[in-house]
């Protein structure tokens, strides 16, 4: 069984994330929404199909990141989700709350052993092709 298969978001905290994205869509050429931006990538066993990361810049008084202290989160797109938490539940991984969904997919907490706070994301790609056709960055 597939794991991890890539990298689903960089998250960070920042004091004026509007002032942040707008400097990178500026300086670095990143196409910006209100959530940061979405880069489109396409699978190395599926060229055909479009897969999509997240860069999301936060405030820094946000408590997503709890209970981690960092400053980041990352997110890793995974298959399988329902699969993949029974067996960190028996490596004995903290997991921070249950699987929540949304149409974009499936998402959990869990703490490495440093306590950085990491999301699992089990994606439903179609949804970002169908809402950010022509507005991601390649």
């Amino acid at each position: 069984m597939k794991k991890v298969t890539g990298i689903g978001g960089i998250f960070f905290k920042t004091k004026d994330p509007k002032k942040m994205k707008d400097w990178y869509n500026k300086n670095l050429g990143l196409v910006t929404n209100e959530y940061g931006s979405v880069f489109e990538f396409r699978s190395s066993d599926e060229p055909k199909k479009k897969g999509y990361s997240v860069w999301s810049p936060f405030n820094d008084n946000t408590n997503y990141f709890e209970p981690s202290e960092k400053e980041f989160m990352i997110n890793y797109r995974v298959e399988n989700i329902e699969k993949l938490v029974i067996e960190l539940r028996n490596a004995g991984v903290t997991i921070c709350d249950e699987i929540e969904t949304f149409e974009y997919g499936k998402f959990i907490h869990i703490l490495d052993p440093e306590k950085n706070k990491i999301e699992l994301w089990e994606p439903v790609d179609q949804v970002f092709t169908d809402m950010y056709e022509g507005k991601t960055t390649k």
